[in-house]
């Protein structure tokens, strides 16, 4: 069932700009008749002319407004001066009520380019359907070029416009939730690496769950591509690295290890480097970020490490790449666990808790509950010990001096860090970062 109705009057020939009332009208009459109770939310979506009151347009289509008493508080015009803004500010609104099928009324040549600009302002969470706006006889104009072909796209050039002004757009946002921080570890030496922990202050996402520094996009999510390129944009504007040159590992939850130059795997958890300028980068939420730093080599790595690639031994996996590929002594490694959800707070079911009970009993909390309390970071420790890592080489939430503590528990800070386990399936990721300076 239609949730939401997008009205697009946006680009309307100049002929038929005098009859912008009848249509929205027209069009306001065939939504009203042919809505479920309750109606749906109505977006109206115009241009807002450089230099105009935005009040005073809007005023101008208050009387094919007044007449639609069953719409009420469910209508909106939205102005702006580009159709990217218009469309973000409706996103927003869909977003702020959870609404995500959506009918889009528009004239038929604007068609191609309004499923340019969803495609990258939205993801497969929403679902939308097209409708051609009906028009009187007299506004003929609109229809006279031949509609595209489904499955025509777009010339490259146009999309390319298309992508420009979203960009520009999103860059123009401020950003949310305060200043951009990054957290560091005193442990990598900076004169040799670039490093850091990413928070979730200082980006563009808007929606509750993902605001606002959000590094991950996927199909499950509202936060589109764009905007998580945008706030990777800020990130790397703040740190001091080449967002054009930045790699972040493909997820499996298992132990395989990405070697930049090599082929690359389809999916990996751990990725190492000794080429300068590049940087890699892990994501978590809940899931340990680890950093490795080799300042004799000066090679470096990172690794994604939730409870299933801590037992596959991802962390150890990414110390003997560097080991076989670039040389290093295991001795010099050094290695970082970013913040990540604590044994304070994460719960697994019994049998898998099982698996880190063998690895030491210290790793595993209430051990005869259904749901044991488990310590993921631990259990990476001494992993990495065994592996022959130094003990004073590894920083994790054990450190003393808690000045000196990065590690902090995700689902414990929500003003801070994102967090699953806290969150539920619309979360948002931080990332941990590194590259070897030139």
């Amino acid at each position: 069932m239609v949730e939401a109705v997008l009205i697009d009057l946006f680009s309307l020939p100049a002929n038929l700009q005098n009859n912008i009332q009848g249509l929205l009208r027209n069009t306001l009459e065939t939504v009203e008749k042919c809505s479920s109770t309750p109606a749906p939310f109505v977006y109206v979506m115009c241009c807002q002319r450089q230099g105009s009151e935005r009040n005073g347009e809007q005023e101008s289509l208050l009387p094919a407004l007044r007449d639609f008493q069953s719409l009420k508080q469910r209508l909106e015009v939205v102005h702006a001066l580009t159709t990217a803004a218009a469309l973000y500010t409706v996103k927003q609104r869909l977003d702020e009520k959870d609404l995500s099928v959506i009918k889009v009324i528009l004239p038929t040549l604007r068609k191609d380019l309004m499923k340019v600009y969803i495609d990258h302002l939205f993801t497969a969470v929403y679902q939308f359907e097209f409708e051609d706006l009906q028009v009187a006889s007299d506004c003929e104009n609109l229809q006279r070029a031949e509609p595209r072909s489904e499955g025509q796209t777009l010339p490259t050039q146009d999309v390319a416009l298309i992508q420009s002004e979203i960009q520009t757009y999103l860059e123009s946002l401020p950003s949310l939730n305060g200043e951009l921080t990054i957290l560091r570890s005193s442990l990598i030496p900076d004169d040799v690496f670039l490093h850091g922990f990413t928070t979730r202050t200082g980006g563009i996402s808007y929606i509750p769950t993902l605001s606002s520094c959000n590094l991950f996009s996927s199909s499950k999510r509202r936060d589109p591509q764009v905007v998580v390129k945008e706030n990777l944009r800020r990130l790397a504007n703040a740190a001091g690295f080449n967002p054009e040159t930045f790699y972040r590992v493909k997820i499996d939850h298992a132990n395989a290890v990405c070697i930049m130059g090599k082929t690359e795997p389809d999916s990996y958890d751990g990725i190492v480097t000794n080429q300068k300028g590049v940087t890699i980068a892990a994501p978590g939420a809940d899931c340990i970020p680890v950093l490795f730093a080799d300042p004799v080599r000066k090679a470096c790595g990172a690794a994604h490490s939730g409870w299933k690639g801590t037992l596959l031994g991802v962390s150890m996996a990414t110390v003997n790449a560097m080991v076989s590929e670039y040389g290093c002594n295991v001795k010099d490694i050094l290695v970082v666990l970013g913040p990540s959800v604590g044994p304070c707070c994460y719960k697994l079911p019994q049998e898998s808790a099982k698996e880190f009970h063998r690895i030491d009993p210290k790793c595993v909390r209430l051990f005869d509950s259904a749901s044991p309390y488990v310590d993921i970071r631990r259990a990476t420790r001494i992993l990495l010990e065994s592996g022959g890592v130094l003990p004073e080489n590894i920083q994790d939430d054990s450190v003393t001096d808690q000045n000196q503590n990065i590690t902090f528990c995700t689902a414990c800070h929500p003003d801070k860090f994102y967090s699953h386990f806290r969150d539920g399936t619309n979360f948002g990721t931080q990332i941990g970062f590194i590259s070897i300076k030139d």
